[in-house]
């Protein structure tokens, strides 16, 4: 499953890539995890089929709200969150930022509330969506390019620093997340692929668990395909410019967070000083990002 574990009766470990960014006096999260009401009640919210299936580790610290907490940040001041797509394990902690704009690509929207097919009902969940009324679609034949992927949407009231990049394949609505911040761009892929080995320029690869579970989930496997291809283009020839990153990659994230998957973010400051440098950061333009795994 994992390429980390020894044999193949062990349990291996995937992760739920979520990014906090501060902009200004405002954060953004892009996709949230599980949330606190899946963590105390997950039988009430997510299929028998999935909680066997994957066996969430439920941790109520690797919540996305309680890390924020943790980081020295209020919670009410996440205004905006991006989701990369609906499924179970993204949009679980919708419920816990009521606050918030929920920004998606319209044909995700259209197809988690359709809820066609059973394997659809498993892993699309109304009892998630709480916050409905919030939500702000875009369509995937508007917008313009980026690093050539065509139909790139900025987002209502979020800075044009950060943007959605379509990458339809795994739901027929999913989407990337760009963020530009002083470092470059950041790319998390969501779940257009499972396994840093399919980044590989050379010899792609995957481990035969992620390439049953990737296959048993799509919903267009030429565009999962194509759009896989694309990926390793964009770091062929402009890796140095974006870093790319998906969402279940227990070493990718171990990489870009430079700590344990399993360990919560520690803080980055006391909460008076967390909002003095986002007023700071709004002075000078810049953007700060923080890894959260859930």
């Amino acid at each position: 499953m994992d390429d980390r574990t020894p044999t193949v009766w062990t349990r291996g470990e995937l992760t739920c890539h979520c990014v906090l960014v501060e902009t200004g006096s405002e954060l953004v999260l892009i996709d949230t995890g599980f949330g606190l009401r899946d963590v105390a009640d997950p039988k009430s919210r997510l299929s028998r089929f999935f909680l066997g299936m994957v066996q969430p580790e439920f941790r109520e610290e690797l919540t996305a709200i309680r890390q924020i907490e943790r980081l020295g940040f209020q919670p009410r001041d996440v205004r905006h969150i991006i989701l990369t797509h609906l499924d179970f394990d993204h949009a679980g902690g919708l419920d816990d930022f009521p606050q918030a704009r929920v920004h998606l690509l319209a044909r995700e929207r259209e197809h988690a509330f359709a809820r066609r097919t059973w394997l659809d009902r498993q892993r699309f969940r109304p009892q998630q969506w709480s916050t409905r009324d919030h939500w702000q679609v875009y369509s995937a034949v508007d917008g313009s390019d980026w690093f050539g992927f065509e139909h790139v949407n900025p987002m209502e009231g979020v800075p044009p620093e950060i943007l959605l990049v379509p990458l339809i394949g795994h739901t027929h609505g999913h989407a990337g997340v760009a963020v530009q911040s002083s470092q470059g761009w950041k790319l998390l892929a969501g779940d257009a692929y499972f396994f840093h080995g399919e980044m590989d320029l050379d010899r792609p690869w995957c481990t035969p668990g992620l390439r049953f579970y990737q296959f048993m989930l799509e919903k267009d496997r030429k565009a999962r395909l194509q759009n896989q291809a694309r990926l390793r283009e964009l770091r062929r020839h402009h890796g140095g410019e974006v870093e790319l990153f998906c969402s279940h990659d227990v070493a990718e994230f171990e990489r870009c967070a430079a700590r344990p998957a399993g360990v919560p973010a520690e803080a980055l400051a006391a909460p008076s000083s967390a909002r003095a440098q986002r007023s700071a950061s709004a002075q000078n333009g810049t953007a700060r990002r923080g890894m959260l795994a859930s």
